[in-house]
């Protein structure tokens, strides 16, 4: 079973002009509950001045229905976002350590040791509470500013978060440059550091070669990925950061090659279209412009 946790209400809406209403967020929310989704990245416990998109993420919390199975995750920064996130009942938090410190100061305003020494904090605090946390790091692949990131860089950063004891290590092609080769060389990479760690991989098809990377994860052992209903999303914080994968074409993707998913394909490309029209933008999934096949 491939896992694909959703992260439209978060990642796919921080970076789009449009800002939807939290009403709509709940029905987004639901969409992809109904087409199988069990975990959802629901929103970001940041400044609001910063993500003015997701400025409701306490009234969305307050909103969100609750299902047995469904666990939802909140993006947390700092001490006042695990406070509000834990407030909120999140089921997950997801942190995030940028492995350059340009990248990491522009997302976070601090260098990459600082927000390992943040996130370990976090992640203690996390699990006194008895939630669940992931560590994600940020442009695993490379950086806006700085460019290449060196597999020294990566092995200091993955053993900084690895040592900060999270319930889950996430990799993330931020800006969408990683190819295939790159995916395996450095899943690899972590899954020694990690050792029973769960891996996950978080993509971008900025440069349309995230499907061919979700191939690479899974042959390399990663079955966890995220995605976003209709390709939806990006990061403000880096240069033409566009597209996370489309969950449509995920889906599409395994189940040619056997592998389910869980998610219902036709659901999920219904989710895309009415999104699409929410946002009044054309959204980059292939499953939305082409349709299944067979159909």
């Amino acid at each position: 079973m491939i896992e694909i946790v959703e992260v439209s209400p978060r990642d796919g809406l921080q970076n789009e002009s449009a800002i939807l209403s939290t009403t709509a967020k709940v029905e987004l929310i639901e969409r992809a509950v109904r087409a199988g989704a069990r975990r959802v990245e629901v929103t970001s416990f940041v400044n609001p001045r910063k993500v003015p998109q997701l400025a409701d993420a306490d009234e969305l919390m307050a909103a969100v229905p609750r299902y047995d199975g469904v666990r939802y995750a909140g993006l947390v920064m700092n001490q006042r976002g695990l406070d509000r996130a834990l407030a909120g009942g999140v089921d997950e938090i997801d942190i995030v350590v940028v492995a350059t410190d340009t990248f990491c100061g522009r997302n976070q305003g601090m260098t990459t040791a600082e927000a390992c020494d943040t996130a370990a904090s976090l992640v203690g605090e996390a699990r006194a509470a008895g939630v669940f946390s992931t560590v994600t790091i940020g442009a695993s692949f490379g950086c806006p500013f700085e460019g290449e990131v060196s597999l020294d860089r990566l092995d200091e950063v993955l053993q900084r978060v690895v040592d900060a004891g999270p319930d889950e290590l996430a990799l993330a092609d931020t800006i969408g440059v990683a190819v295939p080769s790159d995916i395996t060389e450095r899943v690899a990479l972590a899954s020694k550091l990690a050792g029973d760690l769960p891996l996950r991989l978080h993509l971008h098809d900025t440069r349309n070669t995230a499907i061919a990377n979700a191939v690479a994860a899974v042959q390399a052992g990663v079955t966890t990925l995220d995605a976003s209903i209709g390709g939806a999303g990006g990061c403000p914080f880096a240069p033409a950061a566009t597209g996370n994968v489309a969950t449509e074409d995920l889906i599409y993707l395994f189940r040619r090659m056997d592998q389910p998913t869980g998610l219902d394909l036709e659901q999920t490309t219904s989710a895309a279209a009415w999104l699409q029209q929410q946002l009044g933008t054309t959204l980059p999934s292939a499953l939305l412009r082409a349709g299944d096949f067979p159909s």
